[in-house]
C-alpha cells in the first residue's frame, strides 16, 4: 500500500528534534507505526504485542533495553507500562540527546497516566486519528478514514467486522475484566445508534439490562481507546439554563456505518441517521484539523432547556468563536442559520467580550446548480468540502 503523507509529520519532525521521546496515540489502525516508520527510517522497531518481545523485555528489562539500536520505535506499549520507567531512567543519564525513543500506543488514557508520571518534560505527546478528506480525498462519509479501508473499499465490510473482533480481544479485555464480549458489541452497536444525541446513560443501559455505573465505565473504554467523540456543552453566563450533558459521536464515520448496518451510498442517502452522521462526520474533521497541528482539542456544542441549540462552538484565538451549524441538506434555506444567528445575538447582549463571532452552514454540496455563500446575515453557507480544506 502506497504511503499517503500525513499531516501531523512537520509536528512530529519538529518534536523529535527538540525532545527525547515522541509519544504518539490514537485508534488501533490509524497508521501510527507507518507514519514513524516511513519519517524515520533508521529506527529500529518493537511490537510489544508480541508475546516474545513482551517476555524478553520482561524477563531483562535493562538487557532488552540494551540491545536494541536506537533511535527506536516502541509500538502498542500500552501492555507493557513499566517500559516508561526504563526509558526514563536513560534520557534522564543523556537529557540532551533529542529524537531517540518513538512510544506508540493505542489506549490513551493509561498511556497519558503513564507519560504523566514517568515522562513529563522529557516527551511530546500527539494523537493521530485516521485520515481527513485533507489527506485523502478517498475518505468519505460513507468509509470513513482508517488507511485500509480506502486502499480497499470493496472489503470494507470483512474489515470493519475484523477490526471490532480484534478491537474486543485486545484493547476491551486489556483495559477491563469485560466477560461479555458480544454484549460489549451489542453496546457499542447501541452507542452508534444515538449518534449526534446528547448523552444519556440510562437509555443506554436499560435495553442492555445494565447498571448506569456499568455504562459509564464501558463509555470510559471506547473513549480511552478514540472509538468515541465525546462533545462536551460550552459554558458562558447568558441568563439561560443550560444542558449540561455531552454529546456522543462514533468517532469514524465509516465505522458509525459499519455498526448501523449502513453499506452503499444508496443505504445512506435513505437512512433516518444520515444528518446525524453528516454531523458526526464534521465534528472529526474540527478534531482532525486541530490534533494535526499539534494543538489542543476545542470543541463543544450549545443547548439550552428552551432549545435553543447550536451544534458546535469552536474556540479560537483572542477569545473570537465560530459557530457551526452542520445540515446533510444540500439546499441551504435562511431558517437554518437561526440558531446561530440567536446565539450570536444573545452573546451580543450579554456584554461578554469576544475578538469576533463568525457564523458557519456547513453542508453537503449540490451536485449541480449555483453554490450559495450568503443565506443569512452574518453567516456564511459552505459546501463542508471548502470548510474542511480550510481547518
Amino acid at each position: 500500500m502506497k504511503y499517503i503523507p500525513r499531516k501531523l509529520e512537520s509536528v512530529v519532525v519538529h518534536a523529535a528534534q527538540s525532545f527525547p521521546a515522541v509519544v504518539l496515540t490514537g485508534p488501533r489502525r490509524s497508521g501510527k507505526t507507518w507514519m514513524l516508520k516511513h519519517l524515520f527510517p533508521e529506527a529500529s522497531y518493537h511490537l510489544f504485542e508480541d508475546p516474545d518481545v513482551i517476555a524478553r523485555f520482561r524477563s531483562d528489562p535493562q538487557g532488552f533495553l540494551d540491545g536494541i539500536r536506537l533511535p527506536a520505535i516502541l509500538d502498542e506499549i500500552q501492555n507493557t507500562p513499566e517500559v516508561f520507567n526504563h526509558v526514563r531512567s536513560r534520557i534522564d543519564r543523556e537529557p540532551r540527546r533529542v529524537g531517540r525513543w518513538f512510544l506508540t500506543g493505542s489506549q490513551e488514557s493509561g498511556l497519558m497516566a503513564n507519560v504523566t508520571e514517568s515522562m513529563a518534560g522529557r516527551a511530546a505527546v500527539m494523537q493521530l486519528l485516521p485520515f481527513s478528506t485533507g489527506e485523502s480525498p478517498k475518505s468519505t462519509l460513507l468509509r470513513g478514514g482508517y488507511p485500509e479501508v480506502l486502499a480497499r473499499p470493496r472489503a470494507a465490510r470483512l474489515w470493519f467486522s475484523s477490526y471490532l473482533q480484534t478491537y474486543l480481544e485486545r484493547d476491551v479485555r486489556q483495559i477491563s475484566a469485560v466477560q461479555d464480549l458480544s454484549l460489549f458489541r451489542r453496546f457499542f452497536a447501541l452507542v452508534a445508534s444515538r449518534h449526534g444525541q446528547v448523552l444519556n446513560k440510562s437509555d443506554l443501559a436499560a435495553p442492555l439490562g445494565m447498571s448506569v455505573p456499568g455504562v459509564g465505565r464501558w463509555l470510559d473504554i471506547l473513549e480511552a481507546t478514540s472509538q468515541i467523540l465525546i462533545v462536551p456543552p460550552f459554558f458562558e453566563n447568558l441568563g439561560k439554563r443550560l444542558i449540561k450533558s455531552p454529546k456522543v459521536y462514533v468517532s469514524d464515520s465509516g465505522l458509525a456505518c459499519h455498526l448501523l448496518g449502513i453499506e452503499t451510498e444508496a443505504e445512506l442517502e435513505k437512512s433516518p441517521f444520515l444528518g446525524a452522521l453528516f454531523e458526526g462526520f464534521i465534528a472529526a474533521e474540527i478534531l482532525k484539523g486541530q490534533v494535526n497541528k499539534g494543538g489542543r482539542r476545542g470543541l463543544y456544542y450549545f443547548r439550552d432547556q428552551q432549545g435553543l441549540e447550536v451544534d458546535f462552538v469552536v474556540p479560537g484565538r483572542d477569545a473570537s468563536v465560530t459557530l457551526v451549524e452542520a445540515k446533510a441538506s444540500r439546499t441551504v434555506i435562511p431558517d437554518m442559520a437561526v440558531p446561530m444567528r440567536r446565539l450570536a445575538a444573545a452573546w451580543v447582549k450579554s456584554g461578554v467580550k469576544r475578538g469576533g463571532i463568525r457564523c458557519v452552514l456547513v453542508h453537503r454540496p449540490a451536485r449541480g446548480g449555483t453554490r450559495s455563500h450568503a443565506v443569512s446575515p452574518n453567516v456564511e453557507a459552505m459546501p463542508w468540502t471548502d470548510f474542511v480544506a480550510a481547518l
